[in-house]
């Protein structure tokens, strides 16, 4: 299964069970680990969950693999690594604190001061 693919798998999931804010990050030029980040807020820890548990049952029925995923237990933000794609689930406010779309957007804080100090 190519990228587009899962990429489309993952978003149809997230949206099936209402997730909130989906943004997919295209991080192939950042590093050479994954090609996409997919973040999205759901509402509680409940929501969380499901919405984790439900882009695994769904990358897993199209014959996709699921590497790993951390956060469960908690619920405030799972992390679903899929291979090419990673996705993070969490809850407005640690979305907010983390800010995770600055950082893959290629333009963060590291970026701004060498770019400053003319590197």
């Amino acid at each position: 299964m190519n990228v587009t693919q899962l990429q489309k798998i993952v978003v149809d999931a997230l949206e099936d069970i209402k997730a909130r804010d989906i943004e997919v990050i295209n991080t192939s030029k950042l590093t050479p680990l994954f090609d996409r980040v997919v973040i999205a807020c759901g509402d509680s820890n409940r929501q969380v969950k499901s919405l984790a548990n439900h882009v695994q049952d769904k990358v897993r029925e199209a014959g996709g693999q699921v590497i790993s995923s951390e956060g469960e237990d908690n619920g405030e933000w799972v992390l679903v690594d899929l291979g090419d794609i990673v996705v993070h689930v969490m809850q407005p406010t640690i979305r907010a604190y983390y800010n995770l779309e600055e950082l893959w957007s290629g333009k963060g804080p590291s970026r701004a001061r060498k770019a400053a100090a003319g590197e």
